[in-house]
């Protein structure tokens, strides 16, 4: 943390070099946050660039008791909420590595790859349905495993307003869930339910 301090007092300083070595350290949160916001590889790109660039231009209003991770990545969150805003249609692409970090499931490991696909599948057209601020709050807090405190000083917003987001956010994807699995009952279905019921339990914390 120490080194970080300095990294980012030199960089205040116009140590492009110390710059440079906070965005390598950081440029794969970013990226992941941006992907996981905006669905797809190049979109995610772009908003990382504009969140260094930002950065950089804003480096000066940086103070040393706030964490650095967490004064960037809001930096990101902000401009990944404008880009959606500008969107007509919202798509959400997820990894496998996110689904295996962010979603406990009674699910055996999906040796079949089909099967595991159908999953990711499953949960990136759930996730759709959530708005882009609540979706950053699921996202920030089961992707990046902030605090409820940490979520409201990367969006900005209340710890009142971030515990709201996500239990509307948890409401809505249970309440098509169980929508969905009353029609058509399934493994995948029960097995969706029971990761959102761990997330109902994490969000209450």
């Amino acid at each position: 943390m120490l080194e970080e301090q300095l990294l980012v007092t030199h960089a205040q300083r116009g140590d492009q070099d110390a710059f440079a070595q906070l965005v390598e350290r950081y440029q794969t949160p970013v990226y992941n946050l941006a992907y996981r916001m905006l669905g797809n590889a190049n979109d995610a790109e772009d908003a990382a660039q504009e969140t260094f660039l930002r950065a950089y231009t804003q480096l000066k209003r940086f103070h040393a008791d706030q964490k650095f991770a967490t004064w960037l990545l809001s930096i990101a969150a902000h401009h990944c909420i404008d880009r959606l805003r500008r969107r007509r249609f919202l798509w959400l692409s997820i990894d496998d590595e996110a689904i295996g970090e962010a979603l406990a499931s009674d699910l055996p490991e999906p040796d079949d790859e089909a099967l595991r696909r159908e999953r990711e599948q499953e949960i990136a057209r759930l996730l759709e349905r959530l708005s882009p601020a609540n979706r950053l709050a699921v996202v920030l807090k089961y992707w990046h495993d902030q605090s409820i405190e940490e979520i409201a000083r990367t969006t900005g917003d209340s710890v009142g307003a971030v515990k709201v987001r996500l239990h509307r956010a948890r409401q809505a994807l249970a309440n098509v869930i169980a929508s969905e699995a009353r029609q058509s009952p399934s493994n995948l279905g029960i097995a969706l339910s029971q990761s959102f019921d761990f997330a109902q339990d994490r969000s209450s914390q």
